[in-house]
């Protein structure tokens, strides 16, 4: 959430952002309720004292009733403008809740993903001599799935690999767990398993309610508990009504977790496949470091996930997100889309997005700047990798005319020194 004194004093740049982004402008009502809970707050302040200064003189009054009589008028005029002024702040509350993160001036203006740009493209799609099957094909013929059966089992939008595909994925994880760790990243193994709060204070739903996040998180009924879609949720809480100091910043973490989505809004999106899944595992970048440390770290978390296509051998493009598409929480995106030869198109694997101070001012997660002053930190995420997503283009892009696949060179020795999988070859 932003600052209500930046609000008060830029209402034209929340309005701009509302606009940009495309989400309602709560600015003038915002305004008019933080008028009124201030002047609310200054009554009740004056009549306390006024009931006080009554109180002190009732005991020496020749004549108590007149005081006494005024006191309980002014208590009850006390209590009135309290219940006011909690309504008022409940009001603004959700109303602070509901303005979106201020975009980066750089970011692209439009409306959704058809007005994102493209930055770059590395490498270039294979030119394949047959007709190259897709992701389900290769599974199919490999017996590396058996979505039927498990769809009886668990229900639709869930999966489970075998044999060497689910060593590849496996595989997968464990290098860019590796190759973050040595990037200095601390890693981290967080449960998927969280309290609603948690996910609210992430800032990815809008307003006070929390009961907006029922469409999209599995909420465990019976307990005060819902499954996380990314483990950004718990890394952004780790440090909660902490202050760090600004000599340890930046903190960079790895999240390690099985992740959970309902995926209620993507009906007839990628349902056949690995690619939108109620359940998959994710390796998550996350930092906490200063503001004006943002736009290197963005730069870093963006690079890593880009080295990770180019260790992957994957075609790729990065992609600026316009404000229409960024998000409601975010000061700037980049998408990294993998090239998909099945369906001719790049398809995205990742997003890098800079937050700004608007999570840790809902966690309340500050640090001592070196001149003393305590300050928000900002917080940056990017996907290091989502499998089974990313086993898609893997697969796809690597696959042999007899439905083998060729393991990427930096993925071989996690796979026992194997150079292909499947195929004819078993």
């Amino acid at each position: 959430m932003l600052d209500i004194k930046f609000i008060r004093e830029n209402p034209d740049v929340v309005k701009n952002a509302c606009a940009v982004k495309g989400f309602d402008d709560p600015t003038d009502a915002i305004l008019a309720l933080d008028a009124r809970v201030r002047e609310l707050k200054t009554i009740t302040q004056n009549m306390t004292a006024e009931k006080n200064r009554i109180t002190r003189e009732i005991p020496a009054a020749a004549d108590k009733a007149p005081l006494i009589a005024r006191s309980k008028e002014i208590g009850a005029e006390i209590a009135a403008d309290m219940a006011e002024l909690a309504q008022k702040s409940d009001e603004l509350n959700d109303l602070m809740h509901r303005v979106p993160q201020i975009p980066d001036a750089n970011a692209p203006l439009g409306r959704d993903d058809a007005d994102n740009i493209e930055v770059c493209r590395v490498g270039t799609p294979r030119e394949f001599d047959f007709a190259p099957r897709a992701q389900w094909d290769l599974l199919d013929m490999n017996n590396w799935w058996a979505p039927e059966k498990i769809a009886k089992l668990c229900g639709t939008r869930t999966y489970a690999l075998m044999g060497e595909a689910a060593e590849l994925q496996l595989a997968i994880e464990t290098y860019v767990i590796q190759k973050l760790i040595q990037k200095g990243f601390t890693l981290v193994e967080c449960p998927a398993l969280t309290k609603p709060e948690t996910i609210f204070n992430a800032g990815h739903f809008i307003g006070a309610d929390m009961s907006v996040m029922n469409d999209d998180v599995f909420m465990l009924t019976g307990t005060d508990r819902c499954l996380a879609g990314t483990s950004e949720i718990v890394m952004n809480s780790l440090h909660t009504g902490e202050i760090l100091n600004e000599k340890d910043l930046p903190i960079k973490y790895a999240g390690f977790s099985p992740c959970f989505r309902k995926e209620a809004g993507a009906a007839g999106r990628d349902t056949r496949g690995l690619v939108r899944v109620h359940q998959f595992n994710k390796v998550e970048q996350y930092v906490f470091c200063t503001p004006e440390q943002s736009d290197e770290m963005h730069e870093h978390l963006l690079s890593n996930l880009c080295e990770i296509m180019q260790d992957l051998e994957l075609p790729y493009r990065v992609i600026a997100n316009c404000t229409g598409d960024m998000g409601f929480n975010k000061v700037k995106m980049n998408d990294v889309e993998a090239w998909v030869p099945s369906e001719n198109t790049y398809k995205e694997l990742g997003s890098c997005s800079s937050i700004g101070t608007f999570q840790a001012r809902r966690t309340n997660t500050r640090y001592r700047a070196n001149d003393g002053t305590l300050q928000f930190c900002a917080t940056l995420n990017n996907t290091g990798i989502a499998v089974p997503r990313a086993l898609v283009p893997v697969l796809e892009n690597h696959q042999n005319a007899d439905g083998s696949v060729n393991i990427p060179k930096k993925l071989q020795p996690l796979m026992g020194g194997r150079t292909k999988i499947g195929g004819a070859h078993k």
